[in-house]
Order: structure tokens, then C-alpha cells, then sequence
């Protein structure tokens, strides 16, 4: 019996939803329109090959509304070709628990690839347990450095020519840097996080409400890649020494406090702006930026602090922790989809699905 090819799909139901929707002039990303991008993700999915795919429950009304979606294609739609979907059956916490959950499930389900509908937080929580199955990225969320902002049922179509194996990996897939947070002394010695944008050391001494949104925050930046016209945290370091994705380095980059600018001797430094969210544009005084070579560990001072991860402070140093931030080649794997699809195009792989179709 062949094993049908198939494709996990996360969702983020909260994804675009958290405070710098409401602080600045952002627009939320609505459930029906997650929902319609899933849709429009099947259609791509199906027409070229993909016959099942995995994925989540919710309590937000995203599940539902693709329910609603693939019964009303079952009733009238029935010369168009979708996956079969099956609703994975995991408790559901509303919490990041449910996409680590979900992403370990569909390893084991030895899914082809792993359609990600979310920002820097979600990528990075499905990162921490994809292990070498690729991610078919979108962007839903409020700060979006990692995924692009693409059309899913282009991304659709490039996913099932990856999922079906029509085209070499070599040329569909991009190994990604990761930032990785190590705690190598102290009460939480042996810790570790990861990040696929940014880390922070945040004067915030608590996480609170979790995002980094202002800028007087800021104590020091660590830096995957940097893109000149990006948004978020990864911005600053944009707007003075931009970093590709695949250059063999990142950025380490250290601020003057506010409260310091302008006194004798004291906040001296090169101002930049970067929008550091939507809508928000912010003021800040660089001391200092360093290259961040691959394989080289820093040490990390966030004695009064916290550290945030992409864009989230998530880790409260316990007194006498002592952090390392370093940064290599480990991240996930992604679907090229500009790239992928020129080599359908180049190979007529769309020719001859629309010829099998037809048969």
C-alpha cells in the first residue's frame, strides 16, 4: 500500500493578536482570514499531488471555519482536487503547548513538510521540534522577519512540488542560522533556547506582558540577519549594517539607556531610527555593533534584566545564571518558493500536472 503524501499545517489561532496590535496602528489579523488562507493553502496543496494533511484542533474558530470550508468543496467542488484533512486529536491547552505538541505528532507522522501560518514566535516555537522537516513559511503574525508575506495558494502549489519530491531538495530547501541561548553556570545551568530573528537582553527585570515594544528596553541585540527593510527588532540592526540570511554572520549590537542620553560622558553613541513594530517608529542611541561570526559564544550580561526571543521575553535569570548566546547553521530548513517554482517552470512540472489532471 503507498503511503499518501502528506502535509502538516499550524495555524496560530493568536498569531497578529498580541499588545503591539494595540499600541500602535497595526491591523489584527483576523480568524476568518487564517482560515481562508488554510483553504487557499488546500487548494494549492491538492492540485499538484498532496492527498492528506495534518492538522490542528482550536477553540478561536479556525479549525471550524475549515470544516465549514471542506464541506461546502465536498457538496459543490468536487472536480477540484483538495487533500484529505484530518483534525488532529490533542488536547488543547491555548497555549504555545498545543504547537509543540502538534509539530512532534506530525514528525512522527513523517509528514513531506510542515505549512506554517504565523510570525517570528510561532516559526520559532514549530523550529524547536521540526527537526529536519522542512517549513513552508507564512507570515500571519505582528512581527514577521522570518516568514514572508506570500499568497498561499502560490505557497501551496510550491509545497506540493517539495512534498511530492518533483523537485531536488538541494535547489527547494534553505538551511536557516539560529540564535541559541545557553545557560553554562548557575541554578538553571544546562538550559537552552533558541531564536531564528533575534535575542535580547531586555532591562525589563520581568517578562510581563512578554513583547518587547519600546525601545528604551533595549539593552543589547544578538542578530541572525538584519534586513534593511524588515520590521522589528532585527530592523535596528538594518538600519546600520544590514545582514542577509545567508551571510556567514550575524550582529551583536549594544544601546545607550534613555534615561542616560545627552548627560556629559554618559549615552554617547551613533542614533538610528527602526521601526521596531508596526506603525512604531523608535529613537535609539547604538554604543556599539560587532560582527556575530558563526560558532563564536558571547557571554551574556543580563544580571538586571530579561531575555527575549524574537521578540518575546520569555527567560528571568535566577541569581548567579551566566548565559552564552551563539549562533551556527542549525536552523530549520525552508521551502525556497521563488526558486521552486522557476524550476517547475523551467522543467514544466505544471505542463504535466495539468496533462495528468486532464487524464
Amino acid at each position: 500500500m503507498t503511503t499518501p503524501v502528506t502535509v502538516g499545517v499550524i495555524a496560530n489561532p493568536a498569531s497578529g493578536r498580541d499588545i503591539r496590535r494595540l499600541t500602535t496602528h497595526a491591523s489584527v489579523f483576523p480568524t476568518a482570514e487564517k482560515a481562508n488562507m488554510v483553504v487557499r493553502l488546500l487548494a494549492g496543496l491538492g492540485a499538484l499531488g498532496v492527498e492528506r494533511v495534518l492538522t490542528l484542533r482550536d477553540r478561536t474558530g479556525v479549525a471550524a471555519l475549515v470544516l465549514r470550508a471542506l464541506e461546502t468543496h465536498a457538496a459543490v467542488a468536487r472536480h477540484e482536487r483538495w487533500p484529505v484533512v484530518e483534525f488532529i486529536d490533542l488536547p488543547i491547552s491555548e497555549s504555545v503547548a498545543d504547537t509543540h505538541v502538534g509539530v512532534a505528532h506530525m514528525v512522527r507522522e513523517q509528514v513531506a513538510l510542515i505549512a506554517v501560518l504565523g510570525g517570528d514566535g510561532t516559526h520559532r516555537a514549530v523550529a524547536a521540534h521540526c527537526g529536519d522537516t522542512p517549513l513552508l513559511a507564512l507570515s500571519t503574525g505582528t512581527n514577521n522577519a522570518f516568514p514572508e508575506l506570500r499568497e498561499a495558494t502560490v505557497a501551496g502549489l510550491a509545497g506540493a512540488i517539495v512534498a511530492t519530491g518533483a523537485v531536488p531538495a538541494e535547489t527547494a530547501l534553505v538551511r536557516n542560522k539560529r540564535l541559541v541561548a545557553r545557560c553554562v553556570e548557575g541554578p538553571n545551568r544546562g538550559r537552552e533556547e533558541i531564536a531564528l530573528v533575534d535575542i535580547c537582553v531586555s532591562r525589563q527585570p520581568f517578562i510581563g506582558a512578554r513583547a518587547i515594544s519600546d525601545s528604551s528596553d533595549i539593552e543589547s541585540l544578538f542578530l541572525a540577519f538584519a534586513p534593511p527593510d524588515g520590521i522589528g527588532l532585527a530592523s535596528i540592526g538594518g538600519a546600520w549594517a544590514p545582514v542577509g540570511r545567508d551571510a556567514a554572520h550575524g550582529l551583536h549590537m549594544t544601546f545607550s539607556h534613555a534615561s542616560a542620553r545627552g548627560r556629559e560622558g554618559e549615552g554617547e553613541g551613533v542614533p538610528l531610527i527602526a521601526p521596531i513594530a508596526p506603525g512604531r517608529i523608535e529613537r535609539l542611541t547604538m554604543r556599539t555593533c560587532e560582527r556575530l561570526e558563526v560558532g563564536m559564544a558571547l557571554p551574556l550580561d543580563a544580571d538586571h534584566g530579561t531575555l527575549a526571543f524574537d521578540g518575546e521575553r520569555e527567560i528571568e535569570p535566577a541569581r548567579g545564571d551566566r548565559y552564552e548566546i551563539a549562533l551556527d547553521w542549525s536552523g530549520p530548513l525552508t521551502v525556497d518558493v521563488a526558486r521552486t517554482l522557476r524550476y517547475a517552470a523551467s522543467h514544466q512540472l505544471l505542463r504535466q500536472a495539468a496533462a495528468y489532471g486532464a487524464a
